[in-house]
């Protein structure tokens, strides 16, 4: 499996934010974005995941399932945490797992995410008192509550410590090991095993 971006350019209302950007991801490879804020590093995994449409280029995940979007194969974490506040942090795990149709052992996957990023003990506690911290965790858990083979992941350990952030980079690892790939916007080095680095910076000034 590989994604593919070819000759990418992407505009936000007058302004050009990508221009002739080409790459590629492939089974069990992470490729990290760096660069500036207002680089484009959230524009170019918007795009990805379908939210944004480019002005030009193609975007394709060869070797993916042709009757689905890359959006639809794609886990999407953004700034905001998706957590539902009316819900418990068990009942969070449990509604994304049924969202995406996981069609797996539902409780046992549901367990495995919350005592991935230490929320076991959290299960009943109402989401709307969880810390900044915690409910970054539980917007992570969402990860692993279904398989998805692409995870396109925005400023991902944004209020997460130094142990909350190891457990991710762990996560992350185990996925891509398995076969996952991963496109990760970020402006901390995050020690991932087989990744790379992709400088929009960079790139835009070749442009």
């Amino acid at each position: 499996m590989q994604l593919i971006a070819e000759d990418l350019v992407i505009d936000r209302g007058s302004r050009r934010i990508i221009d002739g950007l080409s790459f590629a991801v492939k089974a069990g490879e992470a490729l990290v974005l760096t660069g500036a804020n207002g680089i484009g590093k959230t524009t170019l995994l918007r795009t990805l995941a379908g939210f944004i449409r480019p002005f030009r280029g193609v975007i394709r995940l060869d070797g993916g399932d042709d009757e689905l979007t890359l959006g639809e194969q794609s886990h999407v974490v953004g700034h905001t945490n998706a957590v539902k506040s009316s819900l418990s942090v068990a009942e969070n795990a449990g509604f994304w797992n049924t969202y995406l149709d996981s069609g797996e052992d539902s409780p046992s996957r549901i367990a495995a995410s919350l005592r991935h990023f230490g929320l076991e003990d959290l299960s009943d506690f109402p989401a709307a008192y969880l810390s900044a911290g915690q409910k970054r965790r539980l917007g992570l858990a969402r990860l692993l509550v279904a398989r998805r083979p692409v995870w396109l992941l925005d400023e991902p350990t944004a209020s997460l410590d130094t142990a909350s952030s190891e457990r991710l980079v762990a996560a992350v690892n185990d996925h891509t090991s398995s076969g996952g790939l991963a496109v990760i916007a970020t402006h901390l080095p995050l020690g991932l095993e087989r990744a790379r680095t992709l400088d929009l910076a960079a790139q835009r000034m070749a442009a």
